[in-house]
């Protein structure tokens, strides 16, 4: 089992740039495959950003693509978002989720993932 806290969420404008993590504590972190999803007032929640237990295999939303960068450090037990060249559409609760497994084939339902963090909030001004 792992527990999974998020942090570094805030207020930027439009254009500028914002780092999210999400530490995890529990055994067995590398074997975890990790994903950022998002949740706008009135929305469903989406993918954002997968990356699979070695690091080696990261997937991306279309609507993120180019300025999003999902990082992890198996060493330190985190998962990192870089958020750069933001948008006010990208404004939402950003919730991290873990789902098990040594595989590098990436998902993106959330019916995949087993562990959820509490979420942040990022709001992007225009």
């Amino acid at each position: 089992q792992v527990q999974l806290v998020e942090s570094g969420g805030g207020t930027v404008q439009a254009g500028g740039s914002l780092r999210v993590s999400c530490a995890a504590s529990g055994r067995s972190f590398s074997y975890y495959a990790m994903a950022w999803f998002r949740q706008a007032p009135g929305k469903v929640r989406e993918f954002v950003a997968a990356i699979s237990w070695s690091g080696g295999t990261t997937g991306y939303a279309d609507s993120v693509k180019g300025r999003f960068t999902i990082s992890r450090d198996n060493a330190k037990n985190t998962v990192d978002l870089q958020m750069n060249s933001l948008k006010p559409e990208d404004t939402a609760v950003y919730y991290c989720a873990a789902k098990y497994g040594a595989t590098n084939i990436l998902a993106t339902s959330r019916a995949s993932y087993n562990y959820w963090g509490q979420g942040t909030q990022v709001t992007v001004s225009s």
